[in-house]
């Protein structure tokens, strides 16, 4: 398809584009659908490129700003394809040039199009007419004899060639900022211009760059190696709160003190207690975990504690249990809360006198095991209520940890949704490119019920309904997510204007013209609570905001 510039249909087709602009004054954020956008003056962008031509020389400083422009074409071309999926390739395509001139980087007018995506067509003639580079070069009275406009030709580059699905590369063929009368680049594939490969190296990493990295990776893992050679590896977190938690840890580990880590669902007691045991004098030994919730109460004590052949029905053999497994090392008893009484007394004399007897058999076994329990109840409260022996509460109540909720340490969370990204990129065995700036911010300001295990899980979510190359939205990972109250929106005509923002009760109306009553709305709560709480009564309990014996009482209720 090819088309002649027609600058009223180009003016047309901008308001697609403005009413995805909303500038929220009261949070200090600019959003341009899913990315956030940044006002900042031309000039303190002149003062940049002057500073940044003197520390390293034109030809890097070039490499520098076509890289910069490649990073927001990525952006932009992904929106492309949302906005207008019914458009011709070329009101889809001219997004791009409409976003530049929006953003008010450079008044694009396309002198000439040819543009056929299934045919692998591409020719594209385009004037820039008041580039801000331009202007950024003239304003520092600087000097060159080459075309200036580097982040916008790195931009048209990498929008193209995401849009199109092949290597496209523009050239700019005369350019204001070195003595001509315009601005004009002419782009087309990578295969019809002789020197590709050597202009390609522009986007790659520079040398400065790379060898700063390769510094910064070998001090990274010398660090790694030493924390692990001490058994210091506490997984994700450099916030004050959790340095201080391990900080904690590191002190009573080198001893034999029983430890109890305290803090809600999902926020990584197991890694803590493993960090522990690496930390330990017996970082060789068995490090065993059991969930003491996930285990019936009429078999909690043989898991403990081991079994021998014909105690009960189904008692075929003989087997150790979990204190002989982890002998001459560390027993790791999550939800120890639930214990059930005559489970707490055999626990008791494990920690006092090292000796345990199996299930069904009267012979003494000595052994050697560090024990750290974990619960997210409170355990004082339990001891009051009579669910929890006093003696034992005293006997593990050494040395309390409490982890921090996730909530509390905001700052992790971005290191924590790259680490679990670059995983399940390797699982799914496809790569995308990462959250959206508005996805980002919902994660900062979402309070995670269900900690880092939920964070996992939802980032786990996105990858999978996001296609490879495409930003994970913040509908990918919180379906029911409303839009904002207040908002500041731009008229056709260039004007703030104020807007507000009704939130969506979209899925409220789904469920009504469903028919869907209020009785299975209940059940299906009640459910989904119990399995993310992995049939934790008390978990349960709190995601859903009532009392244990309030939920109980509601569970007995549910039809078999």
């Amino acid at each position: 398809m090819t088309m002649k510039y027609r600058a009223a249909e180009h003016s047309a087709l901008l308001k697609d584009l403005t009413d995805r602009i909303h500038f929220l004054g009261s949070e200090g954020k600019i959003w341009l659908d899913e990315q956030r956008m940044l006002l900042m003056q031309v000039s303190a962008m002149a003062s940049f490129r002057r500073e940044l031509i003197e520390m390293i020389g034109e030809e890097r400083a070039k490499g520098f700003f076509l890289r910069l422009g490649y990073q927001s074409g990525l952006k932009d071309a992904e929106l492309a394809r949302k906005l207008r999926p019914n458009g011709s390739d070329i009101d889809m395509f001219l997004i791009g040039p409409q976003l530049h001139s929006l953003k008010g980087m450079v008044n694009v007018r396309p002198v000439e199009m040819d543009i056929d995506i299934e045919a692998g067509i591409f020719y594209a003639e385009i004037e820039w007419v008041d580039s801000f580079e331009v202007e950024n070069h003239q304003s520092e009275h600087l000097h060159s004899d080459q075309p200036i406009c580097w982040t916008l030709l790195g931009y048209a580059i990498s929008y193209s060639s995401f849009f199109i699905g092949r290597q496209i590369i523009y050239k700019e063929v005369s350019c204001r900022g070195c003595g001509d009368k315009m601005c004009r680049i002419i782009g087309k594939p990578a295969e019809e211009w002789e020197d590709a490969d050597t202009f390609m190296r522009y986007f790659q990493s520079d040398s400065i760059i790379d060898e700063l990295h390769t510094l910064q990776l070998q001090v990274e893992n010398m660090s790694q190696r030493l924390q692990l050679r001490a058994g210091q590896f506490y997984g994700i977190g450099r916030s004050a709160i959790y340095r201080k938690t391990c900080e904690l840890i590191d002190k009573v580990a080198p001893g034999k003190a029983s430890v109890l880590l305290l803090g809600e669902t999902g926020v990584g007691k197991e890694v803590i207690a493993r960090s522990l045991h690496l930390r330990s004098e017996r970082p060789g030994g068995p490090f065993i975990a059991l969930n003491c919730a996930a285990i019936t109460p009429d078999l909690i004590e043989a898991e403990l504690f081991g079994v021998e052949k014909g105690a009960y029905t189904g008692a075929q053999q003989s087997r150790m249990g979990r204190f002989e497994r982890a002998h001459g090392g560390t027993l790791f008893l999550d939800e120890i809360i639930e214990l059930t009484p005559r489970a707490q007394a055999s626990l008791l004399r494990v920690l006092q006198e090292g000796e345990l007897e199996r299930v069904g058999d009267s012979q003494t076994r000595s052994v050697d095991v560090r024990v750290i329990g974990a619960t997210h109840d409170d355990l004082g409260q339990a001891v009051k209520e009579g669910r929890f022996r006093a003696d034992l509460y005293y006997r593990l109540n050494v040395y309390p940890v409490r982890i921090p909720a996730l909530r509390d340490r905001r700052e992790d969370i971005p290191p924590l949704i790259e680490h679990f990204l670059e995983k399940l990129h390797l699982s799914y065995q496809k790569k995308t490119l990462g959250l959206s700036d508005r996805a980002s911010e919902a994660c900062l300001r979402y309070d995670w019920p269900g900690n880092i295990r939920e964070l996992e899980n939802l980032i786990e979510r996105g990858v999978i309904i996001t296609d490879s190359n495409q930003s994970i939205s913040v509908e990918a990972l919180f379906p029911l997510q409303s839009a904002e109250a207040h908002s500041i929106g731009l008229s056709s005509e260039g004007n703030l204007i104020s807007q507000k923002l009704e939130p969506t009760h979209a899925w409220v109306d789904q469920l009504l013209d469903l028919g869907v009553s209020l009785d299975t709305m209940e059940e299906q709560l009640l459910q989904g609570a119990m399995e993310r709480a992995e049939q934790n009564v008390s978990e349960a309990a709190r995601l859903l905001g009532m009392t244990r014996p309030a939920l109980a009482y509601r569970l007995k209720k549910l039809p078999e």
